[in-house]
């Protein structure tokens, strides 16, 4: 004997109830939306289904990443660090040079200190590869591929979070940011019609320093960034580096000119409290990406972790440094290597185009199932409505993206999702043409089909989680609807189908059917 246990009604109909009311915010106009969200207390539903960059317009870049400037800088570091490490063990040297690729060659002034050279480099990156060239008085130390690999992968990672950052900064809304092959990272901002200024904040590494200037024959040579012409040399060694801001915030000096004010952690403060005491009426220089924006003196001890940079700004650039600042300093350089902007129009003609081919998909479907199951097909029409309305509802909570190929996915949902309906009814018919009762028919159809049912279902459902989780684009578009569609068809087949089904039953009391 079929049952359908209360709790299970209850369930049902709490679930239709609730894709209801998230699915409505997205049939009003954006002004009555933005009311309802200042509005409404914070759980009651009021967000939307978030359109790609295909249905609303908007920019695409695509960034690669400069990953040889990071092995560069890498190398660089090396070379920092060893000097005073062989100072320290006293071993000779007549050359220190970078490799192509990362990686350092060491020239020994005798070939007894390899030993020693290596245990240092080991201390300094256990990743490094070493080995001996010219008996000994030549060492090399590079990166093999797997650590290469690995500090590839690191270097996108690190990028792309903080390419998110800045963008999410700037308040857009739901950018689409992904990794493209070995170096390369894509960038979708729908709404987006002039991505100049993002293309200038992705185009800056915001690697931010303090040093404290260098007498005169010694350090490294910088331009100044508002004095075109004019050099200033500072210590190689960093007093201060930019991942120990906390905050950063544009501002107003005591002239009344822009400046950016920033907030450092506990050991930033302490260092920075330390390095300006025991250097009272020195300059030091701020520099950011390679080029001095401010080199003030020092008149007392800066204490208490917070600062602030002055170089002329307007309101604007404090504005766009305090942001990068905050957002923090890309690992490797990115260079726009293709931008294309969609407009809104077209975006517009393809949400048309998408709505048209969903009402398309239904109206054929309810046609086809009404003739071939006549009221049984209406029930399953039915169900398939709160289907595409439960699809929206998830998408507009989970605020996933819906592209064209969204819209695909939706499409085909629309069709396969009576495929659970129409194994049911087949089998409640060879259930019937057994010579079974009308409830017993009912029960068997849906028992014995719910095993079938919910293989294919699973096997769909893998496919659509191996395109999400391998998938770029729009693969990655259409296996988000393919996933919450897989599940809400299973949930409308064999729930709210079969309690309406059940309700039917018990209201008419038929003595045969006709699916």
């Amino acid at each position: 004997m079929i049952y359908f246990p209360r709790w299970k009604t209850a369930l049902v109909l709490i679930v239709c109830a609730l894709g209801i009311l998230y699915a409505l915010p997205n049939l009003l106009s954006k002004d009555t939306q933005a009311k309802l969200a200042g509005s409404l207390p914070g759980w009651m539903p009021h967000k939307t289904v978030n359109l790609g960059l295909d249905l609303q317009g908007g920019s695409h870049l695509l960034l690669q990443a400069d990953l040889d400037a990071v092995m560069k800088d890498r190398s660089e570091s090396l070379i920092q660090g060893l000097r005073p490490e062989l100072r320290k063990a006293k071993i000779g040297y007549t050359q220190i040079a970078a490799m192509p690729g990362g990686g350092l060659r060491i020239k020994l002034r005798a070939a007894a200190d390899g030993a020693a050279l290596r245990k240092i480099l080991r201390n300094l990156d256990s990743d490094l590869t070493i080995t001996d060239k010219d008996n000994g008085e030549t060492v090399e130390a590079v990166y093999g591929p797997p650590d290469l690999k690995k500090i590839q992968d690191t270097t996108i990672e690190q990028s792309i979070e903080i390419v998110r950052r800045r963008v999410d900064e700037t308040g857009t809304r739901e950018p689409a940011i992904q990794r493209q092959g070995e170096d390369r990272i894509i960038v979708q901002i729908p709404g987006l019609d002039n991505p100049e200024r993002i293309k200038e904040l992705l185009g800056r590494t915001a690697k931010l320093t303090f040093h404290l200037l260098a007498e005169a024959g010694g350090g490294r040579s910088l331009p100044m960034q508002d004095q075109p012409g004019q050099n200033v040399t500072i210590q190689r060694q960093a007093m201060l580096t930019g991942d120990m801001l906390i905050d950063a915030q544009p501002s107003f000096g005591q002239t009344g000119n822009p400046v950016v004010t920033f907030r450092l952690n506990g050991l930033g403060g302490k260092r920075f409290c330390d390095v300006t005491r025991g250097n009272v009426n020195k300059p030091f220089a701020i520099v950011l990406d390679n080029a001095v924006i401010s080199a003030p003196n020092i008149n007392e001890p800066i204490c208490g972790g917070n600062a602030q940079i002055s170089g002329n700004f307007t309101l604007q650039e404090a504005t766009d440094l305090a942001l990068l600042l905050r957002a923090g300093a890309l690992p490797a350089p990115l260079h726009v290597v293709e931008e294309r902007t969609v407009g809104p129009t077209l975006g517009a003609d393809s949400v048309k185009a998408g709505m048209k081919a969903c009402i398309y998909a239904f109206v054929f479907v309810f046609i086809y199932m009404t003739l071939i199951y006549g009221l049984f097909g209406l029930f399953a029409s039915f169900a398939l409505l709160f289907n595409m309305i439960l699809i929206i509802a998830v998408m507009s909570t989970l605020q996933a993206i819906l592209t064209l190929p969204g819209i695909a996915g939706i499409v085909l949902t629309i069709g396969l999702a009576v495929d659970a309906n129409v194994l049911i009814f087949e089998r409640i018919k060879e259930e019937l043409r057994a010579g079974r009762s009308v409830l017993a028919a009912l029960d068997a159809g849906y028992t014995r089909a719910r095993t079938t049912i919910i293989d294919s279902n699973l096997t769909a459902l893998i496919a659509a989680l191996i395109l999400f989780s391998f998938g770029t684009g729009p693969i990655k578009g259409f296996a988000v609807t393919m996933c919450i569609g897989v599940v809400t068809s299973y949930f409308c087949a064999l729930m709210l189908t079969q309690m309406i089904v059940l309700a039917w039953i018990r209201w008419k009391k038929p003595k045969t059917i006709q699916a």
